[in-house]
């Protein structure tokens, strides 16, 4: 239940929605510039790990491969069969030190020569698996990864049988099972609140923070332990919540009490966590170009959209237990006002839903999503969760 990996895709354009591809050495090519060499795998996704799908004429030259083998995961394209030319070069992709998917697999004897290279295998749960096949793999010791995830039940279900890595809208909208929150460590949620309503005001009350806080003991530990490690390279101990928030200063406060404080409030909310901060950086970098428009207004309505599956409480209950003002609300539960039309403008850039957007509006989404990410990748590598 954590965000481990990341797959690489290709579109023609910003405002494609599914891929059409005529030239596969020359969309891999493209993708692969992008990402690896104009952006850079630590700005995308941390320290995450990423698949490519390489067509078989890439695959045949190995000196194509990105410059990370320990973060890159070569995804061999379900059209692709074991003959030997294929399995000399991932042999070869391999002893370079890349792990090397199978995508889509299906074991017929075509294919079945390429479990000798193999370090995990992708399946397909809208296609028949079977039993025998999944023994096999396991037996080989190849890591099993399930495609299309549609729900908890299912999850659960492959997750029994061996399944190591998930995939698919589960991961956009993770359920979560009342006996789970129940049984949980046992959080004040509504000091949670609290904290992080005074997180966000544009100058907070310091004491009223350090009070909330100590309400919320593996908060106070995680906190205390970020602020004396060795990023901050103190003589000193630091052995209280009031030098903590002193030390921090009040941006690294908001944005490191507000993640520690939801990346431990369950399997649910680590799996989220990065697609809020993400979401609500971007309504704040947005809004920064908006006179009408509080940057840490906006960051409030992004984060607080999902606030409602970050800690398993319905959105109307949480909104009725926010200190939060009307236009707050009314954007987040009705869209209302600039800072609905803000949100809705962001969760449409999230779901691909750019038509009739104009190019340059289009680029400076993407580019506000790139730095969000980036930010947020920080964030959650100096978070121990």
């Amino acid at each position: 239940m954590r965000h481990v990996a990341d797959e690489l895709l290709y579109r023609a354009n910003a405002t494609a929605t599914f891929a059409t591809i005529e030239d596969q050495m020359q969309a891999t090519a493209r993708v692969c510039n992008v990402a690896f060499y104009e952006t850079g795998l630590e700005k995308l996704i941390g320290n995450r790990k990423l698949f490519f799908n390489a067509p078989r004429e890439w695959l045949l030259k190995p000196e194509l491969l990105p410059p990370y083998p320990e973060q890159v995961v070569v995804e061999v394209l379900e059209s692709v069969t074991g003959d030997p030319e294929v399995l000399e070069a991932l042999q070869k992709v391999r002893q370079l030190g890349y792990d090397v998917a199978l995508d889509d697999f299906i074991l017929t004897t075509e294919t079945e020569p390429l479990l000798d290279v193999a370090t995990i295998i992708k399946v397909d749960l809208f296609e028949p698996v079977r039993e025998e096949d999944i023994e096999l793999y396991k037996s080989r010791g190849i890591r099993l990864l399930a495609e299309k995830v549609e729900d908890l039940e299912t999850f659960k279900h492959y997750r029994d049988q061996g399944f190591e890595f998930f995939q698919g809208y589960f991961y956009s909208k993770p359920e979560v099972h009342e006996e789970t929150s129940r049984k949980g460590r046992g959080n004040n949620k509504g000091a949670q609140i609290r904290l992080l309503k005074e997180a966000q005001e544009e100058e907070p009350n310091y004491a009223a923070m350090e009070n909330l806080i100590a309400q919320d003991p593996q908060l106070t530990f995680m906190l205390l332990k970020y602020v004396n490690s060795a990023a901050f390279r103190r003589r000193s101990e630091i052995t209280t919540i009031h030098q903590a928030l002193n030390t921090l200063g009040i941006d690294r406060v908001r944005t490191i009490v507000t993640t520690v404080m939801l990346a431990n409030n369950g399997p649910a909310s680590r799996l989220l966590l990065p697609q809020a901060l993400t979401r609500a950086a971007m309504c704040e970098k947005l809004a920064e170009s908006m006179s009408a428009i509080n940057k840490r207004t906006a960051f409030m309505v992004g984060l607080m959209s999902m606030m409602d599956l970050l800690m398993g409480v319905d959105m109307n209950e949480l909104m009725d237990q926010l200190p939060l003002s009307k236009e707050i609300k009314d954007a987040i539960l009705h869209r209302e006002g600039k800072l609905g039309q803000l949100l809705t403008l962001v969760l449409a850039f999230e779901q691909a839903r750019m038509e009739g957007k104009s190019p340059g509006l289009v680029e400076r989404l993407n580019q506000a999503w790139m730095d969000s990410q980036v930010w947020s990748n920080e964030i959650m590598m100096q978070v121990d969760y």
